[in-house]
Order: structure tokens, then C-alpha cells, then sequence
């Protein structure tokens, strides 16, 4: 592609961006699309956020941008409006400016999960364990109610966070049964929606409990395929169905596509 000066920005702004995919993957698609834009990655501190995040959206010509960890939820204060599902998570990882300026923000995270979970088997009436219950994580445990899931077990390390998730998924889900901490059951869907596993020496980011080929296990931490998560590993050697961080990352595409050109 040419990049000129009509060229319109996106940017996806986190810490670290290193390893994040995104860049390529959606200046790709822009590509493939006829649409005359890239997008860049921005390190940005929890620190410096606020100020990255304030000369970013003053360029006239930055159309979108993707927020990830550890910034979802502090990106908030940064949108206009909110979709109704990003109210429930309380966290976005998607903002778009519309015609007039504004800007609304999006949670895709858990539409990522689902749509990539699907592929491979339906949710409804399933049993999941959850680790991680910040911006992914409930994003993710909100998709999965909503399609059904029979039970949620939610299991982090800030337990008024995760009590926070599990009262704000109860009063929208009525018929899923969402508990804080590993309750010992058998899941049928364990996620790992947690940083372990972002480093190379991390281990897994809890007991999974029992894996085997009727389990899916997935892990929203991006890693060379060469190289996969300590949870991704143990899953494939139980046999288990697998969705990776890629994969995820792959379901989002569509609907944040989507999301941006909704502005135009």
C-alpha cells in the first residue's frame, strides 16, 4: 500500500506492545480493503497513559484505537459513549471517533473468545473456570453467559474484583450460576484471561482441574506459536481442543472492523 497524507491512523496502545499482532494484522486488512489506513503500536506506561492517550486522540487524522492491557479499564474515561456491553464489563478495548468528534468505545474481547470458541463447540449448557477477571476475563465471562453457559467459576487474585464481575454478571444473567473461586468441579471450558503466561518462565495461571479430550482450553495471552503458553501446552498434551490468543485475536477482526467503519 501507499501511505500518503490522506492516510488515516489507528493505533493500538498498551504495555508492552512488543509482542502485539494487531499492527500488522489490521494495516493487512486495511489493505485488502481499499481503506487508506495503517496501524501503529504506542507504548504507553500506566503512568504516562492519560497523556498518551490525550495527544493521540487530538490528531486529526487517528480514526480508531485498540486499548490492551493493562488499560482497559482506565480507557473508559476517554469515551463519549459506551456500548452496552462495555457497561456490563467496565472496560473497553475499542475506541472509534465518530462524524461529530465524539468518541464511543466497544469491549471485544469476549466476541473474539466466543467466536473462535464455536468453531469448535457450542457454549450453552456448558461448565467454564475463568482466571482473570479484569478487562478480557469479563469481558469473556459476559460473552459466555450470554451464550448460554451453564456455570462460571471465577478465580483471581483480587477477590473484590472478581466478587465485582460475579454480581454484575448475576444481575444480567439470571440463568447462569457464577461462583467466585475454583469450586472443584469438572469444567468443560477452562480460560486463562490472565497475564501468566505473557513471560517465558510463567507457569499456569491456576489448577485447571481435570483436562482431557472433551475440555476446550483457551488462553487470550499472545505467544509465538513456537513458543505457547505453559496452559496451551499442558491442554494440547491432555488431548484437549485448544483456542490460542491468535485465534482469539482472529475472531475480533470482523466485528472491530466493523466497529471502525461504523463512524464513516
Amino acid at each position: 500500500m501507499n501511505i500518503d497524507g490522506a492516510t488515516r491512523l489507528y493505533a493500538i496502545i498498551g504495555d508492552p506492545v512488543v509482542q502485539v499482532r494487531s499492527p500488522a494484522v489490521y494495516t493487512a486488512h486495511f489493505a485488502q480493503h481499499d481503506v487508506n489506513a495503517v496501524m501503529v503500536a504506542a507504548q504507553a506506561s500506566r503512568e504516562s497513559f492519560d497523556t498518551a492517550m490525550r495527544g493521540l486522540m487530538a490528531l486529526g487524522n487517528l480514526d480508531g484505537l485498540l486499548i490492551t492491557s493493562p488499560h482497559k479499564t482506565a480507557a473508559l474515561a476517554f469515551a463519549d459513549a459506551l456500548s452496552t456491553r462495555a457497561k456490563i464489563v467496565g472496560a473497553i478495548n475499542a475506541l472509534r471517533r465518530e462524524a461529530d468528534g465524539s468518541w464511543t468505545g466497544d469491549m471485544f474481547d469476549g466476541v473474539g473468545f466466543v467466536s473462535a470458541a464455536q468453531k469448535i463447540s457450542t457454549i450453552e449448557g456448558k461448565r467454564a473456570l475463568l482466571f482473570g477477571c479484569g478487562g478480557a476475563g469479563a469481558a469473556i465471562a459476559a460473552e459466555l453467559a450470554a451464550h448460554g453457559a451453564r456455570s462460571i467459576s471465577l478465580v483471581d487474585p483480587d477477590t473484590d474484583r472478581a466478587q465485582a464481575l460475579r454480581a454484575a454478571l448475576a444481575a444480567q444473567f439470571d440463568g447462569c450460576d457464577v461462583t467466585v473461586d475454583h469450586d472443584g468441579a469438572l469444567h468443560d471450558i477452562v480460560i486463562n484471561a490472565s497475564i501468566v503466561g505473557m513471560k517465558d518462565g510463567d507457569g499456569l495461571p491456576g489448577d485447571p482441574g481435570e483436562v482431557g479430550p472433551r475440555t476446550l482450553v483457551g488462553d487470550v495471552v499472545l505467544r509465538p506459536p513456537a513458543t505457547p503458553t505453559a496452559l496451551v501446552r499442558f491442554a494440547r498434551d491432555a488431548g484437549a481442543q485448544v483456542v490460542t490468543g491468535q485465534e482469539m485475536h482472529g475472531g475480533q477482526l470482523d466485528a472491530i472492523s466493523a466497529f471502525f467503519k461504523g463512524a464513516r
